[in-house]
Order: structure tokens, then sequence, then C-alpha cells
């Protein structure tokens, strides 16, 4: 369905034609009539479908030449980017309509001159909670005229604590009016508000989750521990993205990757809600002007971005949320483009939330290995040949003169693009972290794969076994007794070989653990305590069914285990 073909005025249709808008998307067809008509609507919609025109559109045409100077819509957003984001929207869409007048209030900026701003008359207030309660309690924003109240990112709204300032605006405006709720999900919180500031609502539910997916290639990569700021150094070399966005799901995390990629030679910048308005505005326009090319940011942070051509998206850790996955995924995509998507992740829990989001969006997300030196250094090669056969201008004879003086020095053309190309090479690769690639942690323990040991505070004195030891591993992690291997038992401590790769994991999931009735505390061995805490009573490696032992009447190892599986949903324990 084309825009012309609603009831809208003249001026409108001018803009959304200048903006190039023609085929409206799904949550813009099924919203725009009924917010025309002021029916009142909740939105079920994901970043990326068009929104913003879904909710701005109907709010510059309700506004008429009788509104000059009365705030007749007040649209609420989580995040001082998404407020931008809107009001800059808007003020496309109201540009043939004289009458309207926009203003943005949030965080972050001046007071005063939001102040001035709103005394000079407005009809469209957009701004986040906080800031809108501040005016109201200022009275700097008077809310009696008010006709309609959006709600976009509503979800996120309430994340973020917002709750108690939205239902206090709500309960500042009049009764009678037009609400409008967007969100990308429906949590028992929102459905409170909408029962009880909402009249007789329509719902409508775009399943842009799959849509938003289906346009974008998935990859996953499975990193050693610690190695992750490496391995997305190798990604970045490898794939050179021209624009592209890494998420993290800390502020501390954004500030120390920015950092790292930054002194590797990455032309990067940071963005999280500690910064200062100013700086996040910096690195935006930076970021869209291209001369910062990866964009490194929290979730809450890129909330309401809104930026064209980005190539690639990393997720340097895994989302907090199912939701926040496609919301991240979304920044490329867009428009019908193609895109890409990479995310990075160590051990197998992070393993196993992968697949459950992989569940959820009904998307696949294929293995890939890490590509080592050899790999890029192919990949720039095809570049680099590419971009040469591309420059379609013939040099200008300074050019060739410089290739006489060159011959004359008993250099040939070709012997004088071979050095231009391996300095141009070497300049790229230079500086590479090595890397070896990790191998697949879903298929038992790798053999030749780098080990830790873990000591753990319980041994020969509490009457334990090996298998006692392996079965309490095996249940806590979820992995495969083929993951562990040489078990080492002390008079008070006990070592056990571990995957380097899945250390962390592996602490994690067994603090806290019991073994045989005991609480213990398992940690990265350090070395030594066997010279002071007892002799060694047991040794055995994995790998050798044969072995068996006469302590305490355990059976075989092998048979002892073999009916573990790494799936701790599934795993079952034989009775003999």
């Amino acid at each position: 369905m084309k825009f012309n073909e609603l009831n809208l005025s003249q001026e409108i249709i001018e803009a959304v034609d200048e903006l190039g808008f023609a085929e409206m998307t799904e949550i813009q067809q099924q919203s725009i009539p009924l917010l025309l008509e002021g029916r009142d609507v909740i939105g079920r919609s994901n970043t990326g479908t068009g929104k913003t025109a879904a909710f701005g559109i109907p709010a510059v045409e309700s506004i008429t030449e009788a509104d000059r100077g009365k705030v007749t819509v007040l649209i609420l957003c989580p995040t001082r980017e998404l407020a931008m984001q809107a009001h800059e929207e808007i003020r496309k869409f109201a540009r043939y309509k004289r009458c309207v007048k926009a203003t943005a209030v949030y965080g972050g900026a001046s007071m005063e001159r939001q102040i001035m701003e709103l005394k000079r008359g407005t009809n469209i207030v957009i701004g986040t909670p906080g800031r809108v309660m501040d005016h109201i309690r200022r009275r700097t924003l008077k809310l009696h005229d008010l006709r309609t109240v959006i709600l976009d990112e509503a979800d996120e709204m309430l994340n973020m604590g917002f709750r108690e300032d939205i239902e206090s605006i709500l309960s500042e405006a009049p009764e009678e009016r037009q609400t409008v709720l967007f969100s990308a999900t429906m949590p028992s919180e929102i459905l409170a508000i909408t029962k009880k500031y909402q009249t007789d609502p329509v719902q409508i539910k775009i399943k842009s989750a799959q849509k938003t997916v289906e346009l974008i290639d998935q990859y996953y990569f499975e990193v050693a521990m610690g190695r992750k700021t490496d391995a997305l150094r190798l990604l970045i070399a490898a794939y050179s993205p021209a624009s592209a966005m890494v998420f993290c799901n800390t502020k501390r995390m954004v500030d120390e990757l920015t950092e790292a990629l930054i002194n590797s030679g990455i032309r990067a910048a940071g963005l999280h809600g500690d910064m200062k308005q100013a700086q996040r505005t910096a690195v935006m326009n930076a970021f869209k002007a291209k001369s910062t090319n990866i964009l490194v940011a929290t979730d809450v942070a890129a909330r309401g971005i809104d930026v064209s051509g980005i190539d690639a998206v990393f997720n340097y850790d895994l989302p907090q949320d199912n939701e926040y996955y496609i919301h991240r995924i979304g920044r490329t995509g867009r428009a019908g483009k193609a895109g890409t998507a990479y995310t990075l992740i160590t051990g197998k829990r992070q393993y196993f939330d992968l697949q459950a989001i992989a569940r959820y969006t009904k998307a696949e997300i294929r293995e890939m290995p890490l590509p080592d030196r050899s790999d890029i250094t192919a990949m720039k090669k095809e570049s680099l040949a590419a971009e040469i056969a591309g420059i379609e201008e013939r040099g200008d004879e300074n050019v060739y003169e410089i290739l006489d003086k060159l011959a004359d020095m008993g250099i040939d053309p070709r012997e004088a693009a071979a050095r231009l190309i391996s300095r141009r090479l070497h300049s790229e690769l230079e500086g590479l972290p090595e890397f070896s690639a990790s191998r697949p942690l879903k298929k038992g323990r790798r053999d030749g794969a780098k080990t830790v040991k873990v000591d753990i505070n319980i041994g020969r004195s509490k009457r334990i076994a090996p298998n006692f030891i392996l079965g309490a591993l095996v249940d806590a992690t979820g992995m495969s007794g083929k993951d562990f291997g040489k078990i080492d038992i002390y008079d008070d401590h006990t070592t056990v070989e571990v995957p380097e790769s899945e250390y962390d994991y592996i602490i994690e999931s067994t603090n806290p653990m019991k073994i045989n009735g005991h609480q213990v505390e398992v940690k990265l061995y350090k070395g030594g305590r066997e010279k002071s805490g007892g002799k060694q009573v047991y040794s055995e490696r994995r790998g050798r069914p044969d072995m068996k032992r006469s302590a305490y009447g355990s059976r075989n190892r092998s048979e002892v285990f073999k009916d573990y599986t790494p799936d701790r949903r599934k795993r079952t324990k034989k009775r003999h």
C-alpha cells in the first residue's frame, strides 16, 4: 500500500515523497489508519520496521492551525538518541506543514535552552521520561491541551526504571486522550499499563523477528578464554568493514575494548550512557561521516541510532536478552539490503545460550573457523587486486615520468608495482595477533588442545575417589566426561586437567558444588600444594579404559560414566 492512498494532507504527501518513501511497511500500513481515526493502539514491532513513521506521520497530521503554541502530542522515548532521532524524523514529515513545531527534551542537554524553546510555543514534544518530569515539575511543560501520548520502546523504558515517571506523566494528562504504545515485547508491566491507561486499544503484532534476520547472514566463532579482543581484530582485518557496530554488555567493556582497538590502529569509538551528550553527539557524527568506522556500544546507548550502510554487527558479548540480539543485528541488513552478524562465544554455556537465541529467532547461526594470517593475506590480496582493477582513470604524464626514472635505475614497472603492493600488504597485516584456532567445544575433549589445571579443596582425607570428582564435574557443567583430563588426588585437595578455553565456564558452573556431601571450592591450580598438602594418592588420565582401581570397590571409570551426556537437561545415569 502506498502513502498517497491514505487520507493524508498534501503537505505530508510531499514530505514523504521527498524522503523517498513509497510503499508502507507492515507496521505503518496497519497503524497509520487507526491512529488517524484517534484509536488507542498497542503496536508490537522491533527496531528497523519503520515505526517512527508509523506514529510520527499521524502525529504531524493531527496538528492544525488552532494548535499553535499548545502541546497536543507527547512522545516518550527511553534514550536521548532515540528522542533525537524521532525529533529529526518528525521535523522531516512536518517540513511543509507550517503550523507544526516539534521540540525535543532530554537529559544531558541545556535545560535553559529547552525551557526557551517550550516558551516560544510548541505542539509536539519528544522526550525522555526523566526530563519530561523535570519540565512538568518546573511547570515549563503543561499537558492540559494534550490529545495524544505515544510511548515508544515501552519495554526498554520499563527496563530502565521509568515506570513511575511514565505513570506520573499519564496521570497528569487529560483522561480524554489517545494513548499509543509501541514495544518489542509485552511483559506483564506493559500489559498493566495498557489496561490502566488505554481505552479499548487495538493490538497490532508484526512478526518482524524472523523477517529482520532473514536477510542477515549470521555466524559464530568459538574463542579461547581471554582472546575475544584478538579474535575481533582478526575479523576486522579479514572482512575490512567500511562501517560496523560492536556490542558489549557493560560500559567498562566498551571503554576497554575501544582503547584496545585504537591502540592496534583501528578507527574505533565507544558509546555508552556515562558519556556527556556532547561526546555522544561527536562520536555519532564521526561514525555517520565514516571518519570512524567501528562503533563500540552498549545496547541501551545504541537504542534509536539509525545509521544506513552498516556492513556488519559484531556481538563481542552475548546479549542478556534474546530480543536484544534481534535489535543488535537489525542494525545491518536494513531497507531490504543484506547484512552480516558475527558472534564471539567462549565456553559451553555461551554455546548453549547461542543455540537458544537461534531457536528463538528461527534463524540459522552457522559456525565458522577464525581466519588465520594466511587466510587474511589471501583476502587482502584479492581485495587489493579488485581495488586496482576498479580504477578506471589512466595515469597522468607525471606518473609515467616516474616509471621512466625507475627504469633508468633498473627497476621495471612490474617490480615497482610489486614493491608498492608489498608495502600496502605489510601495513595492513602488521601487528595482527597470533591466534591458534579453537577446536569444537561440542565433540568431547580436544586432544592436543591447551589445558590448565583446576584445584578442588577435597581429597583423600574425605574418602574421595576419581569417579566422585568426575561425576560432580559432569553434573555441574553438563560437559562430557571425555572433556576432562588427568585427575590427581592428594590428602586434602585434588587437581583436574581441563581445556583452557573452558576454564572460566567450569569455575562459574562449579561454585558452589558438593562432592560426596561436602561443599567444595574450585579454582585455578597454581602448583605447590602437593608438597605441603600431603602425598598423591590417585592419579588417573582419561582415555585408558582398562585402568581399574581397588579403592572403595570402584568399577572401571569409563564404564561408570559411559551414560553421561553433555546435555545437562538430558543427563541420566544407569543404576546397577
